[in-house]
């Protein structure tokens, strides 16, 4: 009896990365588990870390059959009750079967995809909302955020290792390197923050032209394009504030990561951090497209360690009530139960 999670993406992104950190989270709960993928070789080490039987296919589009055959019988052999689909590429090869199939919603997807499925899980409750706005019953959607958790045994980068001097204000802003995440006007706030340090870590389509821009702009000494990491904890745990300027972000899991290492946020009010953060509360939300106010934020906090704290302390205690690895396991079990998982 176990669960089969089909991931029909390549890249390395925020979903990818909660997608392991979930399996590995079901699997410590004692969860049987499968998955089913695209060819990526890390990823491929993290699900037999976790004691998930893998399987890769193409995932192509936009005719595909022989992946969604071959996922079939993969979860013949593993006995699936339940199959998860994480996007819509995955949800276009997830296969009917004896299994339910239910899915994962991380944004405001084409519902087109999920047809026929029995249940959708969204991780914010407006995209829930909005999946209900698009003829979904409510009785078939479930509201389940990402979890966060600070691996206790993280050490922080050493600053140095990366030219940075241990006494500058250190900014940290983490996510693909993509006009979404609004890297360029964490570099323009940088021009307005003196003596800072800014840590850029994620890849992605931009990275010359916000290289490009750092050198217009003068900060190129003051900045680091750390590149796809998989040592986020690490990073946190090296930074002084969590930058978050996305433009566009349905919920917003670097500010749950921030929150759970002790790291205050300045986030822009997309609709994920605006519905998270209570500005001035566990956080600061500047608006979109702002580098001035982005920039007045932070150095409010540099100026402030009392306000870091107080904000750092609220965060901490919003991933416990809400957020923490425990509670949304359950939540998970729970519904894979109500769906024939034993």
């Amino acid at each position: 009896m176990s669960v089969l999670h089909l991931l029909g993406t390549a890249g390395d992104g925020g979903a990818e990365t909660y997608f392991l950190d979930l399996i590995a989270a079901l699997a410590a709960a004692g969860v049987v588990q499968s998955a089913a993928i695209r060819a990526h070789p890390v990823r491929e080490a993290a699900l037999t870390a976790a004691g998930a039987p893998t399987m890769t296919a193409r995932f192509g589009r936009p005719f595909d059959p022989f992946t969604r055959m071959g996922v079939a019988r993969f979860a013949e052999q593993q006995h699936t009750d339940v199959a998860v689909a994480w996007m819509n590429r995955a949800a276009r090869h997830t296969p009917k079967g004896r299994w339910a199939r239910i899915g994962r919603l991380g944004g405001y997807y084409k519902l087109k995809y999920y047809r026929g499925f029995d249940h959708l899980v969204a991780n914010t409750e407006d995209i829930a909302d909005w999946a209900v706005g698009q003829g979904w019953s409510a009785r078939a959607i479930s509201y389940i955020p990402n979890f966060a958790a600070e691996p206790p045994a993280a050490v922080p980068v050493d600053r140095a290792s990366l030219a940075t001097p241990a006494d500058a204000p250190l900014l940290l802003a983490m996510g693909r390197l993509h006009q979404a995440k609004a890297h360029d006007i964490a570099l323009q706030a940088l021009t307005q923050i003196p003596d800072a340090h800014l840590w850029i870590a994620g890849s992605g389509p931009l990275e010359a032209k916000l290289r490009a821009l750092a050198a217009a702009l003068g900060v190129e000494n003051r900045v680091r394009f750390l590149g796809w990491r998989t040592d986020a904890s690490a990073l946190y745990r090296a930074a002084d504030i969590c930058l978050f300027p996305s433009r566009y972000e349905p919920l917003g899991n670097v500010v749950i990561q921030a929150w759970a290492h002790g790291l205050p946020v300045v986030a822009a009010a997309s609709q994920g951090p605006a519905a998270l953060i209570h500005s001035g509360a566990d956080g600061l939300l500047t608006p979109i497209d702002d580098a001035s106010a982005l920039a007045e934020a932070v150095r409010s906090l540099i100026a402030d360690a009392a306000l870091r704290v107080r904000l750092a302390d609220a965060g901490r205690k919003r991933v416990a009530q809400g957020f923490s690895e425990a509670a949304v396991v359950a939540q998970w079990r729970e519904l894979f139960a109500a769906h024939g998982l034993r």
